[in-house]
Order: structure tokens, then sequence, then C-alpha cells
């Protein structure tokens, strides 16, 4: 069993890190709107999900991430607490000293880095003593969302090769991968 996680809070100047509540679902839908956020993001089960309750969908697992031993973070407006997107760090040393990173942008919130910024400091986050004492966070995006690859380069997560038809959209149609990871050890983005 994966040992649960303590909930965690990352100030970022005009953005928070925080874990998600059941008020979050209005902005959650508003993403869930957004084609691209659908098709790399949501996951088959909530693409099936009638498009009234895909947000409770995706919301629900979340909420109680963190008892499941997964770091999950709304990206908030820090002024309005409004969800402008999420970064997660899921399967939390199910490799020892590992987690795997995802995260998407609400299209009203892109143009702003939010994503790469979130991720990076989620990152530093898990790799500090502190924190969740890390020491490899990887990713993967189909080649095609270049908007992902940008994101992890700009985050830190160095290029590591391409997975031959790894990713599969909910649509079945099977996509090359890029593996990012972003190691401890690493220099910080920005440095």
């Amino acid at each position: 069993m994966t040992p649960a996680l303590q909930p965690h809070r990352i100030e970022l100047g005009d953005v928070v890190l925080r874990p998600f509540v059941a008020s979050d679902e209005d902005a959650v839908a508003e993403a869930l709107r957004d084609r691209e956020v659908l098709r790399w993001t949501a996951g088959t089960a909530v693409i099936r999900t009638p498009a009234a309750q895909r947000a409770s969908r995706w919301l629900q697992p979340r909420l109680n991430a963190w008892a499941q031993g997964n770091a999950i973070f709304a990206i908030a407006d820090r002024a309005t607490d409004y969800v402008l997107g999420n970064v997660a760090l899921r399967d939390v040393r199910r490799v020892p000293d590992q987690a795997v990173a995802a995260y998407w942008v609400n299209p009203v919130a892109r143009g702003r880095a939010i994503a790469s910024r979130a991720l990076d400091a989620a990152a530093r986050w898990a790799f500090a003593p502190d924190g969740l004492n890390l020491h490899r966070i990887s990713l993967d995006h189909a080649l095609v969302n270049e908007g992902s690859c940008r994101v992890a380069l700009r985050a830190g997560f160095q290029l590591e090769g391409t997975m031959r038809d790894y990713y599969v959209e909910p649509t079945g149609e099977r996509h090359d991968s890029h593996l990012h990871a972003r190691l401890a050890t690493d220099q910080p983005a920005g440095s």
C-alpha cells in the first residue's frame, strides 16, 4: 500500500499550488470543455462520461489523492483562488525515490508559463529533504503535443528518448511519446 502524503501548498507569486477541493468543480468543468485537455489529459473514463458529469468524474479521485500517495495540485489564481490548471506527481515511490508528473492548463490561462512554473515548483518541493525527498521525476507526452514538450523543457525536464506507439488516445489512435525526466542532482530550471 502506498503511504499517504501530507497535503502541501506552494506559493508562486500570482498563482498557488494547493490540493483540489470540491468547490473547484466549475473550473474543472471549464477546462474539460477544451478539446486539448480532453485529448491529452482527461483519460478514457472521463471522456466516456456524459459532458455534464465529466468534471465530477475527474475531480472525485483527486480530492483524496494525497491520502492515496499522489501529490495532486490545483494551480489556482492567487487573487481569486480559481483553478487555472493542474500539476500532479503520481505513483510516488512506486519505483524507489521516483514519481511521474502530469499537467494541464485551462485555455484562459495559457501563454503565461503557468504549467512550466508549476511543474518546476512541484519538482523543487518533491526533491527537497523536507518535501518528498525524491531523486527522479519522469513524464511523457505524445510527440504531436508540442506544447507539453515546451513545458517539460522549460521546467528542466531533459529529453531522454522516444517511446514508440506509447501514448494511446481514448479514440485508440497511437502516438510516439517523448520521455523526459529531471533528477534531484540536475540544475534547477532557469539556472
